[in-house]
């Protein structure tokens, strides 16, 4: 007998001899591929039942196999569909692999089958939370017994509140969930045109005569994107939404395209003339880190294009949770963050509820290098 085999058949704390309990044996002992192999085969001699199969989504789980996890998963759930247990199983894989909406119906699935399921209660919390919802979290935490879990989440729904910025987590949710009509919905209802009025803003200002390296912030759809092709030497795109980005990419006009945060562009090495924000920093309250990310990617004389909504003083969340910045907030920032305000116009980037939303379009330039030592 091999030394391997001697390892995988040596006892376990929990091992019973029953095939499941060495496969829950070899999870706990933090080998949970092998715990999948072993369920796979009890599966495929039709000898594995309903235990067998969550807990082959579980091995898959730990072992960070998500494509696995999910299709145990839906196969458990097909083939159990009122089974809170199965229900449960499916929305844990939903939410490891990221589609929030999905696992949010299916926690609560599993606890219209068991009202009294707290597993699922703590999960769909914890999918709130993913989604950046805090107070749906917070509410269905109400409804759950105090332990270590609870109060983490509750921690965490309390720190998100906190935050001077939408959620990551929120925005992504949104535009995933948008994606497929956002063009229509954007263009038609909200009568749309942020990226119209930094396009007029830009010609203003003379950046029409040359072409330059873009980097467009919270990209969407790219439908600023394609406003500024023609002025683009090498055109990026980075946003928060997976769907977004799939959707500019079909466009086919970005040389790049990537999921990430604004907040994040410190980690970015390109380096651009332009960047432009049409309509995204409505989901930022503070815009210092944004300042600073903007200055880091900015080639010295390089140009921050982006729309806001108006605010009477500083930054404050708006009643459709978007964020609004005045006037004067939007200058001092400027100057303590070493811009020069190369534009600065009264815009209504979109409508709401068929009123014209006011906001400003900015423009504010990185002094050159020669500026700088000067």
């Amino acid at each position: 007998m091999s030394s391997s085999s001697t390892t995988a058949n040596a006892f376990l704390p929990g091992d019973s001899g029953n095939p499941v309990d060495r496969a829950e044996a070899l999870i706990a002992d933090g080998r949970p591929q092998e715990a999948a192999a072993l369920l796979r085969a009890l599966i495929g001699q039709n000898r594995g039942g309903l235990l067998a199969r969550l807990m082959l989504a579980r091995a898959c789980l730990q072992a960070h196999d998500i494509a696995s996890a999910l299709e145990a998963a839906r196969d458990t759930a097909s083939l159990y569909p009122g089974v809170s247990q199965s229900a449960l199983c499916l929305g844990e894989a939903l939410l490891a692999a990221g589609v929030l909406p999905a696992a949010i119906a299916e926690f609560q699935r599993a606890l219209r089958i068991d009202p009294g399921l707290e597993d699922a209660r703590l999960k769909l919390a914890e999918a709130w939370l993913a989604a950046g919802e805090a107070d749906k979290a917070v509410q269905i935490l109400e409804a759950v017994e105090d332990g270590p879990e609870r109060t983490m989440l509750i921690e965490r729904a309390r720190s998100m509140r906190e935050k001077k910025r939408s959620d990551a987590g929120y925005v992504r949710h949104l535009f995933d969930q948008f994606s497929a009509d956002y063009d229509e919905r954007m263009r038609g209802h909200l009568a749309y045109a942020a990226p119209e009025i930094l396009r007029g803003l830009a010609e203003m200002i003379g950046l029409h005569f040359a072409k330059h390296d873009i980097l467009d912030l919270g990209c969407g759809t790219g439908l600023a994107g394609m406003t500024f092709k023609s002025i683009a030497n090498r055109l990026d795109g980075m946003d928060l939404s997976p769907a977004m980005i799939a959707k500019a990419k079909a466009r086919g006009i970005y040389d790049d395209l990537a999921v990430g945060d604004i907040e994040s562009l410190d980690r970015t090495d390109r380096r651009y003339d332009l960047l432009i924000a049409a309509d995204t920093l409505v989901y930022l309250g503070d815009l210092v880190p944004v300042f600073k990310a903007a200055d880091h990617v900015l080639k010295p004389g390089g140009t921050f294009l982006f729309t806001v909504e108006k605010a009477e003083n500083g930054f404050e969340l708006g009643p459709k949770r978007r964020w609004r910045h005045s006037e004067s907030y939007l200058r001092d920032l400027a100057r303590i963050s070493g811009y020069d305000i190369a534009g600065l116009l009264a815009a209504s980037p979109r409508t709401e509820a068929g009123q014209p939303v006011e906001g400003f379009a900015v423009a504010l330039r990185k002094p050159a290098l020669a500026e700088k030592v000067g």
